[in-house]
């Protein structure tokens, strides 16, 4: 179903806000510098060098958050995740859970549609070096809680990463949705029971730094997505990881959330709280990198 272009429809008229969106020079300048210099393999294309929207099924249950659109990939193809290695992983998991209808994604027109699925990303440019600053994520924070609002049929989110997970756990903090107490800590295949009904599945980003080195395998990702369809239909369990798997961490966390109270939206879109970057933040210079 298509999610784009100017109507009376919430969802679409966000997407077109996205698209037009300068709020960040640095993001601007890189996403249009790139494709003024690409890499021989895409010479002669024409990159979309703009923000991208979410992906998707407009009514899904589950969402997806990844951390930023590659700058070869969806900052070209003009969609997220689509025409990088990252998102040959992706869709062909979504492929294999039943979430999409084929399992490559080498362009926005190339007839991939998600069933039940949608996809987004903390940070709605391609980032310099995969690391968007704090502050620039702070101005894209309002497209996702104005999608988490939107996307009211939601039951599982899936965070791709941790950058992604502690996105997601901000946004219900501001959207005065319940939270745990403590902090849920991000792992591969953690899950955390939230007390209105959602569910949050941790995964490793399916970027080459977690593919190429063996911290992220496929029947590590495939596990993941079978978490996602279990909570779907109401019965989430902790399945054990296999034998090659045992030490890499990969094995479902879950957690259950407590309700406590926490403030609405009012007033969060145009004064976001300021979060101070941790020590792997001010060692990256102020930036953050897909786990």
């Amino acid at each position: 179903m298509d999610t784009h272009g100017r109507s009376g429809d919430p969802l679409r008229v966000l997407n077109g806000e996205i698209v037009g969106c300068t709020r960040c020079p640095r993001l601007v300048a890189h996403r249009e510098a790139v494709a003024l210099a690409p890499p021989r393999r895409f010479r002669g294309e024409r990159y979309a060098a703009r923000p991208l929207s979410g992906f998707g099924d407009r009514r899904a249950r589950l969402l997806l958050i990844g951390l930023a659109p590659a700058a070869h990939g969806g900052n070209r193809t003009g969609r997220i995740f689509t025409g990088d290695r990252s998102g040959d992983w992706l869709f062909r998991a979504l492929w294999e859970a039943r979430f999409a209808s084929q399992a490559e994604s080498a362009r926005a027109d190339d007839g991939l549609r998600l069933r039940d699925a949608y996809v987004t990303a903390a940070v709605r440019c391609a980032p310099p070096g995969n690391k968007p600053t704090t502050r620039e994520m702070r101005r894209c924070e309002p497209y996702l809680l104005r999608e988490l609002e939107l996307l009211r049929r939601v039951r599982v989110v899936m965070a791709l990463g941790r950058i992604a997970w502690q996105a997601y756990l901000r946004a219900r903090r501001l959207l005065g949705r319940p939270l745990p107490r403590r902090a849920p800590a991000f792992a591969h295949g953690a899950v955390v029971r939230f007390a209105d009904g959602a569910t949050l599945i941790g995964s490793y980003h399916p970027s080459q730094q977690n593919t190429f080195t063996g911290r992220l395998t496929r029947p590590m990702f495939r596990r993941v997505f079978t978490t996602a369809r279990r909570a779907l239909a109401g019965r989430a369990r902790r399945p054990g990881a296999d034998r090659s798997d045992r030490g890499r961490g990969s094995g479902p966390r879950t957690s259950r959330a407590a309700p406590p109270s926490r403030p609405g939206l009012l007033g969060v879109l145009g004064h976001a709280p300021r979060i101070t970057p941790d020590r792997r933040d001010r060692r990256a210079g102020g930036g953050v990198r897909r786990r």
